[in-house]
């Protein structure tokens, strides 16, 4: 077997797309409305990384490829023609051509070209100035070398080396192709795409509302002639708003257990799905602060925590797990029983935080010596509960502090600089992949690495798995990188998360993708009955 065979699907060759699903009795017109919870850091899709950026905003875009957004799972083998029609790779896997799209434009008339790809990659890649604020995609693309310009409906992408993971990434909602003439600064306040919607008016803590492009490259779609965010902090106040019909599909990670029930007693009829968002919580351990840089203090931390109340805690949306997704959602995760082997996942709570305590008694800590602490997380129910169990955790192993919520880009700020001390962070992954999750995450100089965690053995241990072509040794290569995480507390995780939405059934088309969060918003084909 030939080195492309044995990487077959990894590496696809594109036929002309399809542009519109097969038509069943799909009405256009119509204004489609959900709530978010939080306002979202700016509308620029590429810079954020807050599922309330993403959701929004992934109408608003095209992608060169794009996983089927009629099939819920995020996979190799449902990536599909965007804004590129054809793509080809050379020999040996390191250079990628793609074939663009004629007669596309951007919402202002101007039209697409190859040129819009290679700037925003060379943004990406630090290339060039677009007077972007963040660059969270970056670790993203750490073996991209270069981008070239090969016709004016022509580009060339080169890597380093072979990489299955490269079209994943390509192919889910963060990366947007952005156009050349339109600055960062502009992007974030009015965004310009090729998309089938555009940005009309964003209203910071009010609403974000969409209308339809009506030159959209894609003949006959969007059906909806818009759609309309409405930002609302409150729960109680986004599910009431449901069930009394203001909105037609409840906002992404909305629906606890006890709210879905609520629903369906309200509203028999109610479509819900619960899926894997490839996410998790973790306390968030600064290794660059100075009352965590002592190893001691970090296991301590780790050990003393109780997953399983934490499982329990969301009343059957949360699983025991580690970084990457664990089955049956995902592919790459540990077993409940490899699990069982790491110290930190021990049933024996009470030995481990006798073990812990001990460990900061090592360090200089005790009953009369507290470790001081401040745990921020986000403004939202769902994270201040999870921190304030983290705080009352902690002070069996004396360490005392309040929960400080904050807004979220003040948040999410905090955590890119490094300063703070713990936080509790739920986090969702674009798809359950290694290299988008590893990278993104636990590279030493990724703007996403929120702990500041720097291991050079495991950074080549990432480079490994994410070039192993053998799909077995590759997983084993990932769970040993898991293993190591863990041991090292890297990012402990506390629980894996499940999601629910729920939606009217007069929405029509829309599909929640159960692998992750990231890649399932495009919306075009989404119509309302009635």
């Amino acid at each position: 077997m030939n080195r492309n065979s044995v990487i077959g699907k990894c590496f696809v060759v594109a036929a002309v797309c399809t542009c519109a699903p097969p038509a069943f009795a799909q009405k256009s017109g119509g204004i489609l409305r959900m709530p978010l919870r939080e306002n979202p850091g700016s509308v620029s899709i590429i810079e954020e990384s807050s599922i309330f950026t993403n959701f929004p905003m992934m109408g608003v875009f095209n992608n060169l490829v794009l996983f089927d957004q009629h099939d819920k799972l995020a996979r190799l083998e449902s990536i599909k023609p965007d804004l590129a029609t054809a793509w080809s790779w050379n020999a040996d896997n390191t250079v990628v051509t793609f074939k663009l799209r004629e007669g596309v434009k951007w919402h202002d008339g101007k039209p697409f070209t190859s040129a819009d790809v290679k700037c925003t990659w060379d943004t990406i890649l630090e290339k060039r100035n677009s007077n972007w604020r963040k660059n969270v995609r970056k670790a993203w693309y750490h073996n991209l070398k270069d981008v070239a310009v090969t016709g004016p409906l022509e580009v060339r992408f080169t890597l380093g080396r072979p990489q299955p993971s490269f079209m994943s990434m390509l192919a889910v909602g963060w990366s947007a192709v952005y156009p050349c003439h339109v600055d960062g600064r502009m992007m974030r306040q009015k965004p310009v795409g090729t998309g089938p919607f555009k940005l009309v008016e964003y209203k910071p803590n009010e609403l974000i509302r969409l209308a339809k492009n009506a030159d959209y490259w894609k003949p006959g779609l969007p059906y909806l002639d818009g759609i309309e965010y409405r930002i609302m902090p409150s729960q109680a106040t986004r599910t009431l708003a449901f069930a009394t019909g203001q909105f037609d599909i409840t906002g992404p990670g909305d629906v606890t257990p006890a709210i879905e029930k609520d629903i369906k007693s309200r509203l028999p009829k109610a479509v819900c799905e619960t899926y894997a968002s490839a996410g998790s919580s973790h306390i968030l351990i600064n290794h660059k602060a100075p009352q965590l840089q002592d190893a001691r203090v970090r296991r301590a931390i780790s050990l003393a925590l109780d997953r399983n109340v934490f499982v329990a805690s969301q009343q059957g949306h949360g699983r025991v797990g580690g970084i990457m997704l664990t089955a049956p959602h995902g592919a790459w995760g540990l077993t409940p029983e490899q699990l069982e082997k790491l110290p930190d996942f021990g049933k024996d709570i009470e030995k481990r935080r006798a073990e812990a305590r001990k460990l900061m008694e090592e360090a200089g800590y005790g009953p009369n010596k507290k470790l001081k602490a401040t745990y921020i997380t986000r403004q939202a129910n769902s994270a201040i509960q999870g921190a304030t169990l983290v705080a009352d955790q902690l002070r069996t192993i004396y360490v005392e502090g309040d929960v400080d919520a904050k807004d979220y880009s003040l948040f999410t700020g905090m955590l890119m600089k490094g300063t703070y001390t713990l936080a509790f962070h739920g986090t969702g992954n674009a798809m359950d992949d290694p290299d988008i999750i590893l990278y993104e995450n636990f590279m030493c100089d990724s703007p996403r690495n929120y702990t500041k965690y720097c291991n050079k053995a495991i950074e080549a241990k990432i480079e490994e798995q994410s070039a192993t072509l053998d799909p077995r040794k590759r997983k084993a290569l990932v769970q040993q990188i898991d293993v190591a995480l863990q041991q090292d507390n890297a990012k402990p995780t506390l629980f894996q998360t499940l999601l629910t939405q729920c939606w009217f059934p007069h929405v029509k088309g829309f599909v929640r993708g159960s692998n992750g969060n990231y890649a399932h918003h495009r919306l075009e084909t989404v119509w309302l009955d009635k």
